[in-house]
């Protein structure tokens, strides 16, 4: 790893409630986004979680021509951003609801997030997992002492199965995405990247999947500094945030691909579709050369390998440049985890050749 990333830390932010900038434009309702920028601040996400450091990429910055920072959510405890919510929620269950055992259904990263915290807390999980789910994402849930169930081969049948098996047997479940105690503490990040990066900052690039983390995001940024540009990046083979805010609700995608397993979700949760429709600025899609070259450029600049949902922001990011032409701006993306299955290194390293620099 580099060795120019800072110690990490368990050193929690400031908890005194900030004062918002009134936009005068923005149409949910003050009181409830306060409310959640509160339930952001409260989240004990560093119990468990880690404060990331914001990393300088010097060679993206250099060919890009604007300051690019990382925000290196790979070094979380579990090598994702998801340890954050999931710690939140379970950490808020009341005993009773502790003691039924929690389930939830995940390709991976959520799944690791809610074994570690219910190993933290001393509770029984059980997590639903997609079969096609990298090995090294199944071995990671039983490792931290939970056990992992294969069903179905996309999230929408683990999801089913998660949920049945909830019902039948009165486990406790807990979201993947679509929870106000997830998006709390995923919202974390962006507490930190503000505190990190307290003067010019233009944009910041966050990966979508079911739409937690951005919700929790854009709902803090957009709270504090409305000036930012909040970016979501999807992979154009699930692109259901794109989709649901061009219809103007909701859609359920007939398919999506699963080469970027983390973001492989056919629709956008509704509390998070609720708090993106009023403040994502915009949602840019990304094809999975584009993602495999944006692996090879965090590499080059961190000697660390995300996996292909991980690398979605700078991958959105160069897009963007492009697109916009922009120089000297200062550009944060959320580099959201490293958990890539050994195996599927040799086609990333094949496509990423096949992209230009830059």
């Amino acid at each position: 790893m580099n060795t120019a990333v800072p110690a990490l830390t368990s050193t929690p932010p400031p908890t005194a409630e900030p004062q918002p900038v009134d936009d005068g434009v923005s149409d949910l309702p003050r009181a409830r986004l306060k409310q959640l920028v509160t339930r952001i601040l409260s989240a004990p996400v560093y119990d468990l979680a880690v404060e990331t450091p914001l990393q300088a990429a010097a060679g993206l910055s250099g060919r890009l021509g604007n300051q690019v920072l990382l925000k290196r959510e790979d070094l979380q405890p579990v090598f994702s951003f998801k340890i954050r919510g999931a710690y939140t929620k379970i950490a808020r269950l009341s005993e009773s609801a502790r003691a039924k055992g929690v389930i939830t259904a995940s390709a991976g990263n959520h799944a690791q997030g809610v074994a570690l915290a219910a190993q933290k807390l001393g509770i029984q999980a059980l997590i639903v997992m997609p079969t096609t789910t990298p090995a090294l994402k199944v071995e990671g849930v039983r490792s931290r002492g939970a056990t992992a169930l294969l069903h179905g081969e996309a999230f929408p049948a683990a999801l089913a199965h998660a949920l049945q098996l909830a019902e039948q047997y009165g486990y406790t479940f807990i979201p993947p995405f679509d929870d106000p105690d997830v998006i709390a503490g995923q919202g974390t990040v962006a507490v930190e990247i503000l505190r990190q990066q307290g003067g010019q900052l233009d944009a910041i690039f966050v990966p979508v999947g079911g739409g937690s983390l951005i919700a929790g995001v854009s709902a803090y940024v957009k709270y504090l500094r409305p000036d930012i540009r909040i970016i979501g990046v999807e992979s154009e083979e699930s692109a259901c945030l794109q989709a649901a805010l061009a219809a103007g609700e909701r859609v359920t995608l007939p398919k999506v691909g699963r080469f970027a397993d983390g973001v492989a979700v056919a629709q956008v949760g509704l509390n998070n579709f609720e708090v993106c429709r009023h403040y994502v600025d915009e949602v840019i899609t990304v094809s999975n050369d584009a993602i495999c070259a944006a692996v090879r450029d965090i590499y080059d600049d961190t000697r660390s390998i995300t996996e292909p949902s991980g690398a979605l922001a700078v991958a959105g990011l160069k897009h963007y440049v492009r697109r916009e032409q922009c120089r000297d701006q200062v550009l944060v993306a959320i580099n959201s985890g490293a958990n890539i299955d050994f195996n599927s290194l040799g086609y990333v390293i094949e496509r990423a050749g096949v992209m230009a620099r830059g």
